[in-house]
């Protein structure tokens, strides 16, 4: 034998006030919606019906709660449709017609009236139904889950529908004139039909005025000032610039608005939008793609599902078509900035700099729309990644700050332009760049590859430097390092010292080693065997510098070792090497010396010549 469900209607209003809707004040859209899909309905039978909705806030004379009145000169219903549409949950009235007409309706769900129960303990509807027999009916329902209907007493000359609301003690609040107009406004204000709202006797049209998007402007910056100060009302905040968006996909137009501020890229923005023109939510994350985030957005969406509760769009290949072409409006924006209004898209970034490159790794359509414009350091100035590519074939950079202090003063005389890649994200971006685009060349550029650049010696010079270079040789192989001497800019720079790749790495284990117990120090002494396979590094002497052409000139071995010792270590300093126990020793016994020799030379014994 089968059984029907039972409903508890308490049970079903508590579901609805704590898990369903947000707030109590929802009843004012559901009505509200309502009425909307009763208006639409009629002009089925009747195209050029206009509609109208209005709400009434009745104070009792006796200083009792205060009814609510909403009515609507909609389609109506017949006795038999308020029997199985009103007293069914889960029946909707637009449910047949939803099969030719899904997209005339917002409702659909037959539940939107029981929010009512959320803030009144009865209900009164009276209706008089476009299709009947002009008979005007009445629907009394209680939240303990009873109804009863009967032909009403007062019948209506047109067909509609008028719902009487009286409040509950603990709901008061939502009966107030200035609680109903804002609730009306908030959820209703970008319908098409007149709402009214009747106060003492005296009417107000509460949404007089279309959208903005949909307004015609004399110019653009009339129109992008009318959309600005929008967003201003909206959202409480002035913002950078605005975006228009329309879409095919779902029926969707509004504005997006670029925020003033930089949030982080994985906090996602929430968007008010609207469901055939009825607010179906303030905090929407869905409807935009998730790199958006530097944006806050106002749509109205005519193709769209709502969840059961309307406050959000039903997860389907419909919501990711239009999220898709939303999110195209926006990278069309960066586009049209790019070409036309360059500096606007510069600020942009520079404001959302940090979120933009996070965005970017995470995304690679995304970083094949921005990457050209993002701006790096280099030692030929700021400049975005697009201008390098045009002047420059491959893309050279260091990865950290320390490599790009040493490099740039002496790239930069030389004409060669090094990113600096130091900064967050800055190196991910340009070792992602050949992915993704394979006809780009990025390579890692090191200061021992700057001396191949230099300008060679002549044969005069070489024999004017082979002294320097012999004793320079053997004062540094203690340190495995080489010797060269060019002549390079800027000429005040006597020297500069290259590591090979995995240079910082060997000095910092050699530090390491010396600084750590004998067990441990023979673990790294494993890997420094490993790394001294590898090519020696470099300290090349700018034989333009005068110093070093002094240098060239001196006979005694042991004041020309002992300033080739201190040049190694300032060009070390200079370079941010840290130095090893061995080298701190040098520093100390050249500073030593370089006093003595002072000291001789005050004293009349000699010195340096």
């Amino acid at each position: 034998m089968d059984h029907r469900f039972q409903v508890n209607l308490r049970g079903v209003i508590d579901l609805l006030s704590h898990h369903l809707y947000s707030t109590p004040g929802v009843f004012v859209r559901e009505l509200l919606q309502n009425a909307t899909d009763a208006i639409r309905a009629r002009r089925h039978l009747e195209p050029s019906h206009p509609g109208t909705v209005r709400l009434e806030l009745i104070e009792k004379q006796d200083g009792g709660l205060p009814t609510l009145l909403f009515s609507d000169d909609g389609v109506g219903l017949t006795e038999e449709e308020l029997h199985r549409f009103l007293a069914t949950i889960g029946e909707s009235s637009k449910r047949e017609t939803l099969e030719a007409r899904r997209d005339d309706f917002i409702g659909q769900f037959g539940i939107g009236l029981l929010s009512c129960f959320m803030v009144c303990d009865e209900l009164l509807v009276v209706t008089r139904s476009a299709k009947g027999d002009g008979r005007t009916m009445e629907w009394r329902g209680r939240h303990d889950g009873t109804y009863a209907v009967r032909p009403s007493e007062h019948p209506l000359e047109h067909p509609g529908t008028q719902v009487f609301l009286v409040a509950r003690a603990d709901a008061a609040e939502y009966f107030t004139a200035e609680r109903v107009r804002q609730l009306a406004v908030h959820y209703g204000g970008l319908l098409p039909f007149p709402i009214h709202l009747t106060v003492d006797g005296r009417a107000e049209h509460l949404n007089p005025a279309p959208p903005p998007w949909r307004s015609e402007y004399a110019s653009a910056g009339e129109r992008r000032a009318a959309l600005l100060a929008y967003g201003r009302e909206v959202f409480g905040q002035d913002f950078v610039d605005c975006i228009p968006l329309r879409t095919e996909a779902g029926q969707v137009e509004g504005v997006a608005f670029v925020l003033p501020f930089s949030p982080h890229f994985n906090a996602r923005q929430k968007h008010r939008v609207y469901l055939k023109d009825m607010l179906l939510s303030e905090s929407a994350e869905n409807l935009l793609p998730e790199w958006a985030f530097f944006v806050k957005c106002v749509v109205n969406a005519q193709g769209l599902r709502p969840t059961a509760s309307r406050e959000a769009f039903y997860e389907d290949a419909t919501l990711a078509r239009a999220r898709d072409a939303l999110g195209q409006c926006l990278r069309q924006y960066l586009v049209e900035l790019a070409h036309g209004d360059p500096r606007t898209l510069q600020r942009l970034i520079a404001l959302h700099g940090l979120s933009v490159k996070a965005l970017a790794l995470d995304d690679d359509d995304f970083y094949r729309l921005v990457i050209h414009w993002l701006p790096f350091e280099t030692t030929l100035g700021m400049m975005t990644l697009g201008q390098y590519r045009q002047s420059f074939a491959s893309v050279r950079y260091v990865n950290t700050l320390d490599a790009f202090r040493q490099v740039a003063r002496v790239a930069a005389a030389q004409g060669l332009c090094i990113l600096n890649g130091a900064y967050t994200h800055d190196t991910a971006l340009l070792e992602k760049l050949p992915r993704l685009l394979p006809d780009a060349q990025v390579e890692l550029f090191s200061a021992a590859q700057l001396p191949q650049g230099f300008e060679e010696l002549t044969a005069e010079e070489r024999q004017t430097v082979a002294r320097l270079r012999q004793v320079a040789t053997e004062a540094l192989e203690p340190f495995r390092c080489e010797v060269s001497i060019k002549k390079f800019l800027p000429p005040e720079v006597p020297t500069l010292y290259g590591d090979v790749d995995d240079g910082a790495f060997r000095r910092d284990v050699e530090r390491a080693r010396e600084e750590t117990d004998e067990l441990y120090a023979s673990v790294l002494e494993g890997a420094l065997a490993e790394s001294r396979e590898e090519e020696r590094p470099q300290l090349c002497f700018n034989l333009r510098n005068p110093v070093v052409r002094r240098l060239a000139r001196v006979r005694d071995d042991a004041q020309l070792k002992l300033s080739v010792e201190m040049l190694y270590v300032q060009a070390l300093l200079l370079g941010h090497r840290p130095l090893n126990a061995r080298e701190m020793a040098l520093l100390n016994r050249g500073l030593l010396g370089l006093i003595a020799a002072r000291l001789d030379d005050d004293e009349g014994t000699g010195g340096m010549h």
